[in-house]
């Protein structure tokens, strides 16, 4: 098990959060009061609770208002943000669970629903006490570091949980996502490293740049920058989680720089690029 951190950026904000180094599954606890994250994805499957007040985000175009006793489940991909909507916050617990680790956890529990990594859920949030029982004693196992029977129990207990709450299709059909769209999407993958301008992505679309970025803001959700900050962001907690320096790192997935890289990481995350390096890795800067 790799070291805890604590993150703290202001009296009403903290952060504790432990890496489990043979799973690399995260377990994250954490308060805010007022502005908690920018919007941002990530690579893995988060699934939480809320433990204390009200906790209220965006996700799948729609807002969520979660209290004490809701489970939170997130897909891979799945853009989210978070707030306080009462002056005395919220507290909530929240695992990143691999989707390679799930992909071969779910095979070795013969759960067929599990496997496809990116399945969409049914519900953002649930409202069921064996579930969030599941998720507590899981994230119980891994934050505490309770040893490997513990943690390898709960979580073959959560998975069995989770199944029962994915849809039986994946939720996006490739085929619908405009061709203008998808090309400049391509785009931002194959160039997230590089400094690509909207006139370059518009000549790419066959579109002019105000249409590209209306068509782009209604399929994704978010804008063309927006969703390169959204690659970056994400090539870069893997990059940090290998032992990688922020400083290598920024300039690897393209941000101008590590200060550059920092703000952004913050925002998304409420953690900086050193913080996470040193949970995933034991190693200082």
């Amino acid at each position: 098990m790799t070291g805890a951190i604590v993150f703290n950026d202001r009296t009403d904000h903290w952060l504790a959060a432990r890496r489990d180094q043979e799973t690399s599954i995260e377990a994250l606890r954490a308060h805010f009061s007022g502005h908690a994250y920018d919007p941002h994805d990530h690579d893995d499957m988060l699934i939480g609770y809320t433990e204390q007040g009200v906790q209220r985000f965006q996700c799948h175009r729609s807002l969520h208002t979660s209290v004490p006793g809701r489970a939170i489940l997130i897909e891979p991909g799945a853009l989210h943000d978070g707030h306080a909507p009462e002056a005395s916050g919220f507290t909530y617990a929240m695992l990143y669970l691999p989707q390679g680790w799930v992909e071969q956890a779910a095979r070795e529990l013969n759960l067929p629903g599990m496997r496809g990594v990116e399945a969409a859920f049914s519900h953002t949030l649930v409202d069921d006490r064996h579930l969030v029982d599941a998720i507590r004693a899981a994230f119980i196992a891994i934050h505490h570091d309770e040893g490997r029977l513990a943690r390898d129990q709960t979580l073959d207990h959560l998975l069995v949980q989770l199944s029962g709450q994915l849809n039986d299709a994946p939720s996006t059909n490739t085929l619908a996502i405009p061709l203008a769209a998808r090309r400049v999407r391509d785009m931002l993958h194959e160039h997230m490293d590089g400094n690509i301008g909207l006139d370059e992505l518009a000549i790419a679309a066959g579109i002019d740049r105000f249409r590209l970025t209306r068509l782009f803001k209604r399929t994704f959700g978010t804008s063309p920058h927006a969703y390169l900050v959204r690659l970056r962001l994400r090539a870069a907690r893997r990059l940090l989680a290998e032992g990688l320096r922020p400083a290598q790192v920024a300039a690897s997935v393209g941000f101008a720089d590590q200060s550059h890289l920092g703000r952004w990481f913050h925002r998304a995350y409420r953690m900086t690029p050193a913080a996470y390096r040193r949970m995933c890795t034991n190693v200082p800067d």
